[in-house]
């Protein structure tokens, strides 16, 4: 007889995955960054954090698949709850932190600051060799239990 222990996705409030910095990829991250926020109960808050995540999410991703992409070497998408009221969203890469020129007529090039509008705090760390993390965190209401 098989026995099943059933395991509570909840409980590990971390989620952690290398993606292919591809189109493909980035879209991978958010489906399964979506399943994990579902997991969590994030969509069934009252509040916006579900929907910021979210986009956050796809944000970073598709700035890693882009603008991190280096042959053969991944990205790492990270979505922690380590504080019961705040979700920490993390997006590593192969390049470092380079400031952007953008024209005022640009149609791309405004995704950090669509994450500056949605996100509590965000920030960049340095990664060595070469490589940087893009970081934002959302406060969650005080009473979600995650």
């Amino acid at each position: 007889m098989k026995s099943e222990i059933p395991v509570d996705i909840r409980a590990a409030r971390r989620l952690t995955t290398l993606l292919a910095p591809t189109p493909k990829g980035a879209a991978m991250g958010r489906r399964i960054a979506r399943q994990q926020l579902i997991a969590w109960r994030l969509n069934s808050l009252v509040e916006e954090p579900y929907h910021s995540a979210l986009l956050i999410i796809a944000e970073l991703s598709a700035n890693a698949s882009t603008h991190g992409r280096v042959p053969g070497r991944r990205f790492e998408l990270l979505a922690l709850i380590a504080d019961p009221h705040v979700l920490r969203i993390e997006v590593s890469d192969r390049h470092p932190v380079r400031p952007a020129a953008l024209a005022p007529k640009s149609q791309s090039g405004r995704g950090l600051t669509l994450i500056d509008a949605l996100a509590d705090r965000w920030g960049t760390d340095p990664r060595h060799p070469n490589a940087k993390t893009v970081w934002a965190e959302l406060d969650l209401p005080t009473d979600h239990a995650a």
